[in-house]
């Protein structure tokens, strides 16, 4: 998957002088804790001016193209579980059993979301779909909104930069400038993720790879793009840094001890699901939190030792 680049491994080291300063471990408290003058919060006490990989999530994190995806979602797995079961629960009981799962699975592939509502159905002693009926019905419905945002995009009446993460270009910029692998891992479609971040002019910045849900949905998972990275450039937990807004990816990151950033942004849905992003993500075990890229700068300069 990530062959190519060991074609230019020697290249990239030689670039990044940076990292071969030795490593600082900067005493800090467990909470409560911000950057100078910053929003920028850190958890936990990390091994800074060693990366040399960086793996994004995309919706949420860097993408805002498929922002209100929750208001599709929910909606169409409420109706499936009134009409394929014989349910007595309540319109109110069943939308807090369906955002309470889709917002536990967010940032694993769309397919989970199904599965667990095809166990659902299957709970209420109906006779589920296959999930990937439900996931491609979900993408049926989210196209008209979708669609419209990136009608905009390629027709230039609609700017690329509010269908951002605010300042993520910038902060993909920096980390190019100096020589860092980025690679792009999402619980999308990857055919979607592509197209997606061509549109939002930030494809150039991934040279690691752009990699995205499949149909056989066992080949792909954001911690076996992360453990190949691992593996193929033998890294150590520090060399590595995970960036994402779902528990998923930072979870992933800590269990091969790779530093992990949470992005705390907000999206847009009926259904409050970013109440409690920040908290998952520290519960997960970000070791530091932020809104957005807005202070970029400042966590490049603590990120790298600067």
């Amino acid at each position: 998957m990530l062959n190519a680049l060991n074609a230019i491994i020697l290249l990239k080291k030689s670039r990044i002088n940076i990292f071969s300063q030795p490593t600082t471990i900067k005493p800090i408290p467990m909470q409560n804790t911000f950057l100078d003058n910053t929003a920028i919060e850190i958890h936990r006490e990390i091994q800074v001016g060693n990366i040399c990989h960086v793996v994004f999530d995309f919706d949420g994190t860097i993408s805002l193209i498929r922002d209100g995806w929750q208001n599709v979602m929910v909606p169409m797995m409420i109706e499936y579980l009134q009409t394929e079961t014989d349910t007595t629960e309540t319109q109110e009981q069943l939308e807090a059993i369906v955002v309470e799962f889709v917002d536990r699975l967010t940032g694993k592939q769309t397919i989970y979301q199904m599965i667990q509502l095809s166990e659902e159905i299957e709970k209420r002693g109906g006779t589920p779909k296959d999930p990937l009926a439900y996931k491609d019905e979900y993408n049926r419905r989210l196209l008209p909104v979708v669609e419209e945002r990136i009608a905009g995009l390629t027709a230039g009446t609609l700017s690329a930069d509010p269908l951002r993460v605010p300042m993520s270009l910038e902060f993909l910029q920096s980390l190019r400038e100096m020589g860092v692998s980025c690679y792009l891992a999402s619980g999308t479609d990857v055919e979607f993720v592509k197209n997606e971040a061509s549109l939002l002019g930030v494809t150039e910045y991934f040279d690691g790879g752009i990699f995205g849900a499949l149909r056989e949905y066992q080949k792909f998972s954001k911690a076996m793009i992360i453990q190949k990275i691992i593996t193929d450039f033998n890294l150590s937990g520090s060399e590595l840094l995970i960036v994402g807004d779902g528990y998923v990816e930072i979870e992933n990151a800590k269990e091969v001890g790779a530093l992990a950033v949470g992005v705390a942004s907000v999206e847009g849905n009926i259904y409050n699901m970013n109440a409690d992003k920040r908290e998952r993500l520290i519960r997960a075990g970000a070791d530091i939190i932020i809104p957005d890229f807005r202070e970029g700068a400042q966590l490049i300069n603590h990120l790298f030792n600067l």
